[in-house]
């Protein structure tokens, strides 16, 4: 858990804040409204083109639900909806066992090395997910080192998007089942060790019931994340279709905007089952607690963590392999015949006309989504939590900044074509440029950010704004002043969060770069179309170290900033 959710001493008795003065009023609805348009401009709006598209025809007249049963009765259409399915059911019940084990691993016993392992299973997290294709390609692929491994059996198709998809997803089940097995109630589980009950009956009457909410959380995170992937089957598809690359060809390759803008609305509707069915787990989750709840801490046990040792072994070897083959095969002259080393790979501007350009662009996607962002993000979660007034256009807001967590990259993409590219927005002549990407990542991963900040801002003491009303200080001084300085350390973690994301981002801007705005997980796809696998390996381990070098100086950055922090509230 980060330093920032150590909460601030509270008072027992509720703190009555005092009311504003009428010209903080003015500024204050003024500052609220503000964020609810923006919202609705770069949330919102795109939403509505994406479903209004779906029910007209290529010439813009209304045509109901014809594009979806037309959708429906298209054979090689309906079977990559078929597909999309079978990859990412498959995909689930492959990483959420082993992810739980895994996580177990981590919190349940003795093993050495925690945080080596912790770490190893991250690090696709820092990567595009092309590079997961392009990792087993190297391994298993038609020049594979592996190849016999697969005993006459093709890569491309669903066996490679289901490997690569359970690469890229491991990390994201991981979270989420560690933080449900920190927070279940250890008392049971020492209970039911003095009444000698047997390992077996423990763990399904205690642990996984328990953890189960955090399962459930899981695999919707898993099969959305599955479903709504552009990248990999791009890569390792083969002419196996699913819904992501569906909707790619319907509006890249055959213009066809009214049915891409079906798949879209078909792609939203896992994501939304999902993101409803995760805040009802996690209401379900928090009333488990209870005050008295006290953490399970593991008493060594040979056999059980050799055990355990061994496994999370083979699986952060199984995640870290891969990525490190396709390391080394950025470097070799032709894989798998010459395997000597050579720097030639990264020359990009042999197969990219660009060059570096791609990279550098992303650089600047990232850092000024990450300024803009943050700045955006925090600013919201502030208006929302602690400005107590409006409240029906606060709720309007916090409904709008949590929506983007139930919107898959690709959906929004597809949004922003049809709202920003219409002939009638004066706002098209954004369309193509960095400053649209820029919006685009914001909106994309907005939520995030967003509960990160509330979740810093609900631990400050509310006699902050009372004394300074009181005071008669504005609220924006005690922003600048209070606020922002105790919440530093909530702000970096947004800023990284946007930062590492906006770099790796593939689906959400596959369809609104220009000619001068191509990005680096763009021009990873065109190389790999192009058969320039190594130069495209290259670009993508050149993303990854660069989002790995950036965390790790968060980490530092958020120790120094955390310590100066416990000496401004000694003082």
């Amino acid at each position: 858990m980060s330093d920032l959710a150590q909460p601030l001493p509270m008072t027992d008795t509720p703190v009555k804040v005092a009311p504003l003065r009428i010209s903080e009023r003015h500024v204050a609805g003024a500052l609220i409204l503000a964020l609810c348009a923006v919202l609705v401009l770069i949330i919102a709006l795109p939403l509505w083109a994406l479903l209004s598209k779906s029910l007209e025809n290529t010439d813009g007249r209304f045509v109901g639900l014809a594009n979806f049963v037309s959708y429906a009765t298209t054979p090689s259409l309906f079977y990559s909806l078929l597909n999309s399915l079978l990859v990412a059911g498959v995909t689930t019940v492959i990483v959420v066992p082993l992810a739980f084990l895994y996580a177990y691993a981590l919190r349940r016993s003795c093993i050495p090395a925690k945080g080596a392992f912790y770490a190893a299973a991250m690090v696709p997290v820092f990567a595009p997910s092309l590079l997961s294709g392009l990792a087993l390609i190297y391994l298993f692929g038609n020049q594979g080192i592996l190849k016999s491994l697969m005993m006459g059996a093709s890569l491309y198709g669903p066996i490679g998007i289901i490997a690569a998809e359970v690469l890229y997803c491991f990390p994201h089940a991981m979270l989420i089942l560690v933080t449900a097995l920190a927070l279940s109630d250890g008392r049971l589980r020492e209970a039911a060790d003095a009444m000698g009950t047997s390992r077996w009956r423990i763990f399904h009457t205690i642990t996984l019931p328990g953890a189960r909410y955090g399962v459930i959380s899981a695999t919707f995170v898993v099969f959305t994340l599955v479903i709504t992937d552009f990248g990999i089957p791009k890569v390792i598809g083969g002419q196996f279709s699913v819904l992501a690359t569906d909707a790619y060809r319907q509006v890249v390759g055959q213009q066809n905007f009214p049915m891409g803008a079906v798949v879209g609305i078909i792609l939203l509707v896992p994501a939304v089952l999902a993101f409803f069915v995760d805040r009802v787990v996690q209401r379900r989750q928090s009333a488990m607690l209870s005050a008295r709840a006290v953490p399970y801490v593991p008493k060594p046990d040979r056999r059980r963590d050799l055990a355990l040792l061994g496994f999370v072994g083979l699986i952060a070897l199984a995640i870290v392999g891969p990525y490190a083959v396709a390391f080394w095969g950025s470097f070799v002259k032709y894989w798998p015949y010459n395997l000597s080393l050579t720097l030639g790979n990264y020359d990009f501007a042999a197969v990219e006309p660009d060059g570096w350009g791609p990279y550098r662009n992303s650089l600047l996607l990232a850092s000024l989504t990450a300024v803009i962002g943050t700045a955006l993000i925090f600013t919201g979660a502030y208006l929302i939590e602690k400005v107590k007034l409006f409240p029906r256009l606060r709720a309007f807001a916090q409904f709008l900044a949590m929506l983007p967590m139930a919107v898959p990259g690709l959906v929004l993409g597809l949004g922003y074509v049809f709202f920003y590219n219409a002939g009638w927005n004066p706002l098209g002549f954004l369309y193509g440029t960095l400053a649209i990407l820029v919006i685009n990542t914001v909106a994309h991963f907005y939520t995030v950010g967003h509960i990160t900040a509330l979740t810093s801002l609900k631990q400050l003491d509310g006699e902050f704004e009372s004394v300074s009303a009181s005071l008669k200080v504005p609220f924006w001084s005690t922003f600048r002043r209070v606020t922002a300085p105790i919440c530093l350390p909530a702000i970096l973690d947004i800023a990284v969060y946007v930062f590492v994301n906006a770099l790796t981002t593939v689906s959400a801007v596959i369809f609104l770069y220009g000619a001068d705005t191509k990005l680096a997980s763009i021009a990873i796809v065109h190389m790999d179309e192009a058969g320039a696998m190594a130069s495209a390996a290259g670009m993508a381990s050149v993303i990854m170290a660069t989002a790995i070098a950036v965390k790790l100086a968060h980490v530092g950055l958020d120790h120094l900033v955390f310590g100066r922090l416990q000496q401004w509230r000694q003082r």
